[in-house]
C-alpha cells in the first residue's frame, strides 16, 4: 500500500499513448536540435550542476518523468547514484539504448511506491506539466515524502495561465494531452505547501522555440533540533 494516495488522472492512458508515439521522433530532435539537452542549454546546466552538487553523497537520485533519460546519464556521469522512470514504455526503450549503464523503469509520477526519507534527491524537469491541477500537490507531497531531511526537488515548467490542449507535437504527430502553465508563485506556492523550501529560482522568457519557462529548486527542512 502507497504511502500517499494519488488520484489517477483521467486522461493517463491518452498522455501515455501520445508520449509512446512522439518519442522517436523525440529523440532525434533532441540529436538534430539540442532542445532537451542540457549540455546546449547554459543557464539550464548550470541549474542541474547545482542540483548535482547539492545532493552529492544525500543517496539515490530519482528523475521522475526522464523521458530517453538525457539528463539521468548526465546526472550517472557526475557520479550520482539515479535512475529514471517515465511513463512512456517507447522513452524508456529509448533511453535504454541510448544508455545501456543507466537504470531505466515504466511508471507513473502518481503510481510511485516511494519510501519514507529514501532519496537524496528528486527531478520534476519538464515532465510534470500534464499532471491535473488537483493531482500536482498530491505528487509533490509524496517527493516531500520520500526526501530525506536536507534533501532537494528540482523542476523545471512551462510558466502562463490555464491549460493548452495539444493534439499534435514534434513534427505533427498526433497527440492528446494538456499543458497545464503554472505562474511561479503559484507553483513555489504548492512546493511549500507540500512541505518543502524554496530555495532557488531561475525565469526563462521566451524564445523562438518556446514559450517561458521556470526552474525550482527546492529542500526538505531538517529535522527539528538537527544541523542543517
Amino acid at each position: 500500500m502507497r504511502a500517499h494516495h494519488i488520484d489517477r488522472p483521467a486522461d493517463l492512458d491518452a498522455v501515455r499513448d501520445s508520449y509512446d508515439r512522439v518519442a522517436d521522433n523525440y529523440v532525434q530532435m533532441v540529436v538534430t536540435t539540442g532542445i532537451g539537452d542540457i549540455r546546449r542549454h547554459p543557464w539550464l546546466k548550470a541549474s542541474i550542476d547545482a542540483f548535482a552538487d547539492t545532493v552529492s553523497g544525500l543517496g539515490p537520485v530519482l528523475d521522475v518523468g526522464c523521458g530517453p533519460g538525457t539528463v539521468t546519464a548526465y546526472l550517472a556521469e557526475r557520479g550520482l547514484d539515479v535512475s529514471g522512470v517515465d511513463l512512456s514504455p517507447r522513452m524508456i526503450e529509448n533511453a535504454r539504448r541510448l544508455h545501456p549503464r543507466c537504470r531505466f523503469s515504466v511508471g507513473s509520477a502518481t503510481e510511485l511506491d516511494l519510501a519514507e526519507a529514501s532519496l537524496g534527491g528528486v527531478l520534476g524537469w519538464w515532465s510534470l506539466f500534464n499532471l491535473p491541477r488537483p493531482v500536482l500537490p498530491q505528487v509533490l507531497a509524496l517527493f516531500a515524502h520520500a526526501l530525506k531531511p536536507g534533501g532537494h526537488f528540482i523542476t523545471a515548467t512551462h510558466v502562463g495561465d490555464g491549460d493548452k490542449p495539444r493534439t499534435e507535437c514534434y513534427g505533427g504527430v498526433p497527440v492528446q494531452w494538456t499543458t497545464h502553465k503554472w505562474r511561479p508563485e503559484q507553483l513555489t506556492d504548492l512546493i511549500e505547501r507540500a512541505g518543502l523550501q524554496p530555495v532557488a529560482e531561475l525565469r526563462l522568457p521566451a524564445d523562438d522555440r518556446s514559450g517561458p519557462g521556470v526552474v525550482i529548486t527546492a529542500k526538505r527542512p531538517p529535522l527539528p533540533g538537527t544541523t542543517p
